[in-house]
């Protein structure tokens, strides 16, 4: 009998400028740079890890579709990431430029806020309370 094939799902965020994001979050959550690529016209991709967490960067290239959210409407994805350290790491973020849109609270059975990063992504940051 075979075993079943391994399966992940990766977000891959396109950004306006793509080398400031991957600034924003490793300063912001402390990410670690997995691999980077430079891409045409001063463009980058990277693949980055929070805690194990990982997705890619890219700038945004209009002609094949990937447009960035535009800072006058959402995005319609929300990022959840689930950590333990949500407070600090909401807390950090709003340092280096997110925008609250519901600050960390309790709720439920979760410990949970929301943010928009400086590229127009949501983020909800929280954790199933034990």
């Amino acid at each position: 009998m075979n075993k079943p094939k391994t399966i992940t799902l990766t977000p891959f965020l396109t950004v306006g400028s793509g080398k400031k994001a991957i600034d924003f979050y490793v300063n912001a959550w402390k990410a670690t740079i997995l691999t980077q690529h430079d891409r045409e016209n001063n463009g980058i991709m990277a693949k980055i890890s929070i805690a194990g967490a990982d997705f890619w960067i890219g700038d945004q290239e209009p002609e094949f579709g990937n447009i960035c959210p535009n800072g006058t409407t959402n995005s319609p994805v929300r990022i959840i990431l689930e950590t333990k350290n949500a407070d600090e790491l909401f807390e950090q973020a709003l340092l280096f430029g997110a925008t609250t849109i519901c600050p960390m609270t309790t709720e439920d059975s979760w410990r949970i806020g929301k943010l928009i990063d400086p590229f127009g992504h949501i983020w909800e940051l929280g954790y199933e309370l034990d």
